[in-house]
């Protein structure tokens, strides 16, 4: 019987944002989850986001921000997934959105938003159920 391919996830924080807990967090619970999780670090452009989900094949973007600034970045990245072509991937977001910025977030691409409090087992099923596999 052939092993289940593991869920790839890309976790990212854009911009100036130099607060990484809650993602480093969520990259050790995701991993103990049995993903493949790779963290690009702090301080990160939707450009080179796109470029390491692009290069590594994943499956899920997160993107992580407690800076405010959620309703440029967050787009930024979809918009620029979508002009690579990658059409195929899960995004999803965190950090301190309020409640307010979600529907604009989901209606430019962000799939799911999880706010401080969220259990990485929630989370995870979330990414298990949701994820397209080919």
């Amino acid at each position: 019987m052939a092993e289940e391919k593991k869920i790839r996830v890309l976790m990212a924080k854009p911009g100036l944002d130099g607060h990484d807990r809650g993602a480093r967090v969520l990259t050790l619970g995701l991993r103990d989850e049995g993903m493949e999780v790779i963290y690009t670090g702090l301080r990160q452009s939707p450009e080179m986001i796109v470029q390491a989900a692009v290069q590594e094949d994943v499956d899920v973007v997160g993107l992580s921000c407690l800076s405010g600034a959620h309703k440029t970045l967050f787009p930024s990245v979809v918009e620029q997934l979508k002009s690579k072509g990658v059409e195929d991937v899960l995004i999803v977001g965190g950090g301190i959105i309020p409640k307010e910025d979600i529907s604009f977030l989901k209606e430019k691409g962000i799939n799911a938003i999880f706010g401080p409090g969220t259990s990485i087992k929630e989370i995870a099923n979330y990414l298990k159920e949701n994820v397209k596999r080919s």
